[in-house]
């Protein structure tokens, strides 16, 4: 092991000591996704040998600018803006090939080199048909719609719970793919009629499609669970990247408004392939405030004036589906939940220049439920959906924090904000976001190779880091 823990009982609060450098290092959203997680491991990545995208499909998007260029990724790990490192497609994704391959030729149109992108041979496939049943079936929920982005997504999950899905592998063998693809279409086609009323697909068209696809990206295709173990043999520092949040985790996220797959660090070590001794430390990114995108339940949400401000001071448009965001007040309740179900060992807080201009800030620190105040997450969706925010109360800095470099740079009252937010998480903050360019942000700590320093010491005490 390379690590103990040392904890301090009086609080829950511990320090961890490394008798070595960090070498694996997860990293997940905090909330309901959208948290900036793609900046976060852009930043992380100039640290990491390999970068492993381990779950989801098109339906996420992470966003990074560098030099004033602005990159959106979908499937493509965030690491491939750095030439050196390796980027791997984990087997427990789910790949759109036609977008995938539209991500690489964007990527080669802003001379940015793809040679060190590898796939998963074992990740599964998503079909024309999951797209089209995807958003029929959204159609047809009527008011109990859940807000899928219709990309295919949770019926290529469904076919593989199922075990009649599309692997990889299955595209870069001809005689296969036809084989299973005939007798695959032919059975969607049948519920695309009968429970749909869509035409049918043209097996032959399908296949041919996607025959092209595999010749396009067999280069790319790798057994990646061996790889990442051999990365992990020579010693590598690896960086697992999330999609989407800890909220919509399909078991531990607001059921039913979930995605269809595991976006909690233990669905990181699923969906790579790897066991969870060789993770050194999980890092959690939470944005400053709260927002969450499509139907559910939202506690904090603001639709005053309040909520525009941070949509529009935010940009909170959807990276893949370019929707407006929901916004509300950071929630501390979430913020536990999320430290519990991951096991984070710091987080990282983005878009505090976003609150810059208001008079006062709120914090949800509990919910109440039927005149009882609730600390903890609620599992049950009904008692979730009836939750009431307590709110504190905290006084705003109204000071432009975004050209701050350190911690000592920031108003006084912007650094007890974050003080307060690692109080109520109890988890130190490691890095600070205070725009979308990498040079804005303060690494109170290299997650990676740092040492654990934190905005708050071992005893609780709130400290500035170095001091």
């Amino acid at each position: 092991m390379t690590a103990y823990t040392n904890k301090n009982h009086n609080n829950g609060l511990c320090k961890l000591y490394f008798n070595k450098p960090l070498a694996n290092v997860i990293v997940i959203g905090a909330q309901w996704g959208d948290e900036g997680k793609g900046k976060i491991t852009d930043l992380l990545s100039r640290s990491a040998d390999v970068v492993v995208r381990s779950q989801g499909g098109v339906n996420a998007g992470h966003t990074v600018v560098v030099a004033g260029q602005t990159f959106k990724l979908h499937l493509i790990p965030s690491g491939i803006l750095y030439p050196e490192t390796e980027c791997i497609v984990g087997s427990g994704t789910v790949i759109d090939p036609q977008v995938l391959i539209e991500e690489i030729e964007q990527l080669k149109a802003l001379n940015v080199s793809v040679d060190n992108l590898f796939i998963s041979q074992t990740a599964h496939v998503t079909m024309p048909y999951h797209r089209s049943i995807d958003m029929a079936s959204e159609e047809r929920r009527g008011d109990y719609k859940i807000g899928t982005t219709g990309r295919g997504i949770g019926p290529t999950y469904a076919d593989k719970s199922e075990r009649t899905g599309i692997r990889v592998l299955d595209l870069m063998d001809s005689d296969l793919l036809k084989e299973k693809l005939e007798w695959t279409i032919n059975y969607k086609n049948v519920i695309l009629d009968k429970l749909y009323n869509l035409p049918p697909l043209d097996p032959a068209v399908v296949i041919t499609e996607y025959l092209a696809y595999a010749d396009y990206l067999r280069p790319h295709v790798v057994d990646s669970s061996l790889q990442i173990y051999q990365a992990v043999q020579a010693k590598k520092n690896i960086l697992f990247e999330g999609a989407q949040g800890t909220l919509l985790d399909l078991d531990h996220g607001t059921y039913p408004y979930v995605t269809s797959s595991n976006p909690i660090a233990g669905g990181s070590c699923v969906g790579a392939g790897v066991g969870p001794t060789i993770i050194d430390r999980v890092i959690g990114v939470a944005k400053a405030y709260t927002t969450r995108v499509g139907e559910g339940p939202f506690p904090t949400e603001l639709s005053e004036e309040v909520g525009e401000i941070l949509g529009d001071r935010g940009a909170e448009f959807g990276t893949t589906t370019g929707r407006r965001r929901r916004c509300g007040w950071f929630d501390a309740v979430i913020g536990r939940y999320a430290v519990r179900i991951n096991g984070l060992d710091c987080v990282a807080v983005t878009k505090l220049d976003v609150l810059d201009t208001l008079e006062e800030i709120k914090v949800c620190v509990a919910y109440e439920v039927d005149g009882e105040t609730r600390h903890h997450f609620p599992s049950n969706a009904v008692d979730f959906a009836s939750c009431k925010p307590v709110y504190k109360t905290l006084p705003g800095w109204q000071q432009d924090t975004t050209n701050c470099q350190k911690l000592e740079d920031l108003p006084a009252k912007a650094l007890s904000y974050l003080k307060f937010l690692a109080e109520l998480m109890e988890v130190p903050i490691a890095i600070v976001s205070l725009g979308p360019s990498r040079d804005q942000t303060i690494i109170v700590e290299d997650p990676i190779h740092g040492p654990k320093r934190a905005l708050l010491d071992a005893d609780g005490t709130p400290v500035v880091a170095g001091s």
